[in-house]
C-alpha cells in the first residue's frame, strides 16, 4: 500500500503524514518517506537527532553510481544503481515503535544537478524500489507537486491525498495537482480539509473541491495541541486529548476503505 501527500505548502502535510505513519504502524510495517526539500518529517515524529539526507551521501552516491555527487556535464555514470538493500540498511527505527521506519531522501540543491546527476539518479532509482517493490505500507511527505515521482512509478502509488485548507490559493493548488496526476497515470486522489475552525468552511472548500470533481475522504479541526505538540517537539499521537489525532484516526480508516 503507498500513500502520497501533498498540497500547498504550510499546509500541514507534515503532520498528516507523520500521524498517519503512527497509527497505521499500528498494523502494519511503515516505511516514512520524506521526500520534500525542507525535510521536517523527523520532528513530525519526534525524532531530533541529527539525519544527513541520502541525497548528501557522497560516499554512498559514488558507490553506487560510480561518479561524484556534482559531477561534471558528460560524464559517464550508472542510471540503474544497486538500491534494493537501501530502505533497510538507511532507514531510522523509531525507538518504541518497531514497525515504523524513517527514510529522509533530501534534495539535489546545486545549479545544474536538477535534471539527470549520480545524486539525482540514486534518489529516484531508492524512489522507484520504494514505490514499486516494497511490500510493507509506504507514506510519502511530498513535496509541493508530484513531477518527481516520474512516469515510471506514479501508476504504482495506491492512493494520492491532496490537503487542502479553507482559502482559494490551497484550492488552486489542488487543482494542478489534480492535473498533473492525471498526466502521469494516478488514478485514485482524494482529499483532505485541514485547520477547519467552522461548519462554513468546511462546506465551502467540500463544495469547491466537488466541482473539482475531488471528492473529501475526511476533515481535521483547527487544534491548538497541533502548535503545542510543534512546539514541545513530539508527535501528535502522544496528546490523546487532540481533536485532530482523533479526525487523522477516522482519516486513516478512510483510506483504507479507499484502497480496498
Amino acid at each position: 500500500m503507498k500513500i502520497a501527500v501533498t498540497g500547498k505548502g504550510g499546509v500541514g502535510k507534515t503532520t498528516l503524514s507523520g500521524t498517519l505513519a503512527f497509527i497505521l504502524s499500528r498494523t502494519y510495517k511503515v516505511f516514512a518517506i520524506d521526500a520534500d526539500p525542507d525535510m521536517n518529517l523527523a520532528s513530525s515524529l519526534g525524532i531530533h537527532t541529527k539525519i544527513t539526507p541520502i541525497s548528501k551521501m557522497r560516499e554512498l552516491i559514488k558507490e553506487r553510481t560510480g561518479a561524484e555527487p556534482g559531477s561534471s556535464f558528460g560524464e559517464v555514470f550508472k542510471m540503474n544503481p544497486k538500491i534494493s538493500d537501501l530502505p533497510e540498511s538507511l532507514s531510522i527505527k523509531y525507538d518504541s515503535n518497531e514497525n515504523l521506519r524513517l527514510l529522509v531522501m533530501g534534495t539535489v540543491e546545486k545549479g545544474g544537478e536538477g535534471c539527470i546527476c549520480p545524486a539525482s539518479v540514486l534518489l529516484k532509482a531508492l524512489m522507484r524500489n520504494l514505490i514499486l517493490k516494497k511490500d510493507e505500507l509506504v507514506i510519502l511527505d511530498m513535496e509541493a507537486g508530484i513531477e518527481h515521482l516520474g512516469r515510471r512509478t506514479a501508476e504504482a502509488v495506491d492512493i494520492m491525498i491532496i490537503l487542502v485548507e479553507p482559502g482559494l490559493k490551497s484550492l488552486e493548488t489542488a487543482d494542478r495537482i489534480k492535473k498533473l496526476a492525471a498526466d502521469i497515470g494516478i488514478n485514485k486522489i482524494t482529499c483532505v480539509i485541514n485547520k477547519i475552525s467552522n461548519k462554513n468552511e468546511e462546506e465551502f472548500v467540500t463544495r469547491k473541491l466537488e466541482e473539482m470533481e475531488l471528492n473529501v475522504i475526511g476533515s481535521i479541526p483547527r487544534d491548538e495541541i497541533v502548535i503545542k505538540a510543534d512546539m514541545e517537539g513530539k508527535p501528535l499521537i502522544s496528546y490523546s486529548e487532540s481533536k485532530a489525532l482523533k479526525s487523522i484516526e477516522d482519516i486513516a480508516k478512510n483510506i483504507l476503505i479507499q484502497i480496498k
